[in-house]
């Protein structure tokens, strides 16, 4: 039996005190991230010529800042707990040559701190959460976490516009039986509407950031005109804030239906294995990418097949899909602007259709290897 974690977010309306308590422990969090990174880069400055000198300093920990600082003491101990394991993380990342060296996190910085479950400290209680210094929370919990699962820890964030909410971390066991490979669908990345299948069928993004670009213009354009950190500043900053989450909500709701849908009727999933990053740096496709959000999608479509024992199969990115005939094999070379595919053998296809053949067949062959 197979231990596995899931994650369930609800939103919070905590009292003004309570609010009050959570963003001064964000303020907390960052402090002590920001000393204990001081001085872990001021010993790495110094040492890092010798590394075995290096692994035997002993990093800082929060309890060293709580002498000087009494007013950490006011704040969740394991929240404080939790930001010296994210910069270890970090660090280790770092030292693996798989990051950059960690940086100081400023008051811009997302707003969370998370918190783990020690002796019944959090508990979910009809309407509300039971949370370390907090007490009880309003919640709205518009989903039951199965009582099969286990709580292990909860990151509570706040959103730009003031919004707050808790993400419950669980573990639970399920044994997961790998699925034949009966039905197999291959997705081709769309600019134009995330995808297309080898089935024909589009999934028709709606484009919601484009939708709420003119909006989004004029009310950025009257938030450029006052005064920084008055009050109307700030009223103002929180209309911009409010559409811009509203056009990620709609974009997540939206991604985790077509994920979902695709997961119940397939076993197994093909695409290509994208540099979206690059992509959006490149051939003036920065806000088509960053709008209809494939990465985001595939992350959904990669735990969705997983929890049911099916695939997620990754072509490599140099796989000639576009250039490739589906029917006949035979390649050549297609311009950007040529949005039909023909093929001396006769065929005339959709180009994006026609990849997204080729991607069903290479995961057909990639799924005969493994």
């Amino acid at each position: 039996m197979a231990k596995r974690n899931k994650a369930y977010k609800f939103r919070l309306y905590p009292t003004d005190e309570q609010a009050l308590l959570i963003r001064k422990t964000f303020g907390c969090v960052r402090f002590v991230y920001n000393k204990m990174l001081a001085e872990r880069k001021e010993t790495y400055e110094l040492l890092k010529e010798d590394k075995d000198a290096l692994k035997k300093v002993k990093p800082p920990t929060p309890a060293k800042y709580k002498k000087e600082y009494e007013w950490l003491k006011e704040v969740d101990s394991l929240a404080l707990a939790n930001v010296q394991l994210h910069l270890d993380k970090a660090y280790k990342a770092f030292f693996k040559g798989k990051a950059k060296f960690p940086k100081f996190k400023s008051k811009r910085y997302k707003q969370s701190y998370t918190t783990n479950v020690v002796n019944g400290n959090i508990q979910l209680l009809g309407g509300h959460i039971k949370l370390p210094k907090l007490k009880m929370v309003k919640i709205r919990q518009h989903r039951e976490i199965p009582s099969a699962h286990k709580l292990k820890s909860c990151t509570i964030s706040m959103t730009s516009s003031g919004k707050y909410y808790v993400s419950i971390l669980t573990e639970y066991e399920k044994e997961i039986e790998s699925k034949e490979m009966k039905k197999v669908v291959g997705l081709d990345f769309a600019m134009n509407g995330l995808f297309i299948d080898s089935e024909g069928k589009k999934a028709n993004y709606p484009k919601f950031y484009r939708q709420m670009l003119d909006k989004l213009a004029i009310e950025q354009r009257k938030l450029s005109r006052k005064k920084k950190d008055s009050s109307n500043w700030n009223k103002q900053r929180i209309r911009v804030a409010k559409l811009q989450e509203k056009v990620a909500n709609q974009r997540r709701n939206f991604l985790h239906h077509q994920s979902k849908e695709l997961a119940a009727n397939f076993d197994a999933v093909a695409i290509e294995d994208l540099d979206m990053k690059g992509m959006s740096q490149t051939l003036m496709f920065g806000k088509s990418v960053a709008d209809n959000g494939w990465g985001m999608f595939t992350s959904f479509l990669q735990y969705k097949l997983s929890e049911q024992g099916k695939q997620l199969i990754k072509i490599d990115k140099w796989f000639p899909s576009t250039k490739t005939c589906s029917h006949c094999g035979s390649i050549k070379e297609m311009a950007l602007s040529e949005r039909t595919y023909q093929c001396i053998c006769g065929v005339s296809l959709d180009r994006d259709y026609n990849s997204a053949i080729n991607i069903k067949k290479e995961g057909i062959r990639l799924l005969a290897i493994a």
